[in-house]
């Protein structure tokens, strides 16, 4: 009988770049753990790319799941839906209050509906600026969003309408805004270009851009939201509302789910007609991102969330200053951060952590991003940063 690494060579396509020998199976999660076929286990320090914000399969998911699984699984957007309901009330009311929501599968899914709800506000407006080496999906629509053209070239020519700022550089977006531009869109902290963090005088500037020009301000969170930050979204750190909130990843803790947050003044924009999901809202999907949020909105979590990131903060800023030959900069928020080095050595540090049972993940060569699960104990990060700290000897020596 093959094994699974033959099947998956012989049936599916090669589109995730896994290494060969140091890629293990996964079979079975706990809190903040993971093991593989043979049983070995991983601290995770990147909980399914910012997705399992709850740890593996955490209790109060997995009943949630169970219970709803039992119930109904799935009906369509063609009739009422419970959990739907909630979860649209509980999104709301906590980020938006007087909005509403679009519920779709993924983060690309949720831009898309941003992108074309963005278009739609005024009609001939159908510009959407972003930004240098932002991420936000790979549909056609959001991989042009998308301002790094390693994931474009490919597949040109790209979507009309979209042009790029330099992030932090207000002045740079003010000189692409036109009377065809219908809105800005960008991730608050960029999370697959290498976890740079905004200004606080450049979001609130976007805001009054906006606001002088017009436009739509949207805000993709679909990495950086849902408690990562420290906040439940990471526009509470600037003290700005945007026009709309994109969220996925950890909202479904660990399923498919997508979601777009309008602010009231342009929840009548899309009509029936306009867009639609079949999956999108599935009842399962939305009975475990119901746990997650009410989980999430527990008194002292995202207290929590702060104090675990300060640590990690200072125990990798340290790292930097006891290795800075190889270390170059701490950059992050929270429980989203990154190390960058000066040598091309990500790759490889990334494969000896996994090697030592540690699961980091290396962006190109020069970046290790960190984005442990919320629930991660203390005495686990540090567990982990132990681990770091020995292999970063290695490569510095």
């Amino acid at each position: 009988m093959k094994n699974i690494q033959e099947l998956e060579n012989q049936y599916t396509i090669n589109t995730y770049n896994r290494q060969p020998g140091l890629t293990p199976c996964l079979v079975r999660g706990e809190g903040s753990y993971v093991w593989d076929t043979g049983d070995k286990k991983y601290l995770d320090f990147l909980s399914g790319l910012a997705v399992n914000v709850l740890g593996h399969c955490h209790p109060a998911v997995v009943s949630a799941i169970n219970e709803q699984a039992q119930q109904l699984i799935h009906t369509s957007n063609l009739y009422y839906s419970g959990p739907q309901a909630e979860l649209a009330e509980i999104l709301v009311e906590n980020s938006m209050p007087g909005g509403k929501v679009f519920l779709a599968n993924s983060g690309a899914e949720a831009n898309e509906a941003a992108i074309k709800l963005a278009r739609k506000n005024k009609p001939g407006r159908y510009k959407i600026i972003t930004f240098e080496g932002s991420f936000h999906g790979r549909t056609l629509a959001t991989v042009t969003a998308t301002g790094q053209p390693k994931y474009q070239k490919p597949f040109a020519p790209l979507v009309e309408g979209f042009s790029y700022g330099i992030f932090n550089d207000l002045e740079s977006v003010e000189r692409l805004v036109d009377d065809q531009t219908a809105g800005i869109m960008i991730e608050p902290i960029q999370g697959e270009g290498g976890v740079y963090v905004a200004d606080d005088s450049f979001i609130k500037g976007l805001r009054s851009l906006c606001d002088r020009e017009g436009i739509l301000l949207i805000f993709d969170e679909v990495q950086c939201g849902m408690g990562r930050s420290g906040k439940l979204w990471a526009f509470e750190n600037y003290g700005v509302m945007p026009d709309l909130l994109t969220a996925a990843k950890g909202l479904g803790g660990g399923l498919p789910i997508g979601a777009m947050v309008v602010r009231d003044k342009f929840t009548d924009v899309l009509q029936p007609g306009d867009h639609a999901s079949t999956f999108g809202g599935n009842p399962v999907v939305c009975s475990a991102s119901l746990a997650v949020l009410r989980t999430l909105l527990e008194e002292g979590f995202l207290t929590g969330v702060e104090d675990k990131g300060d640590l990690l903060r200072q125990e990798l800023e340290k790292i930097i200053s006891d290795h800075a030959d190889l270390g170059y900069e701490y950059r992050g928020r929270g429980l989203i951060c990154a190390l960058e080095l000066k040598k091309p050595e990500a790759k490889n540090i990334q494969g000896r952590c996994t090697a030592e049972g540690l699961l980091i993940n290396a962006i190109g060569e020069h970046i290790l991003r960190f984005l442990p699960p919320l629930t991660i104990s203390k005495s686990e990060l540090e567990d982990g940063l132990k681990t770091i700290r020995r292999i970063m000897v290695e490569f510095s020596a």
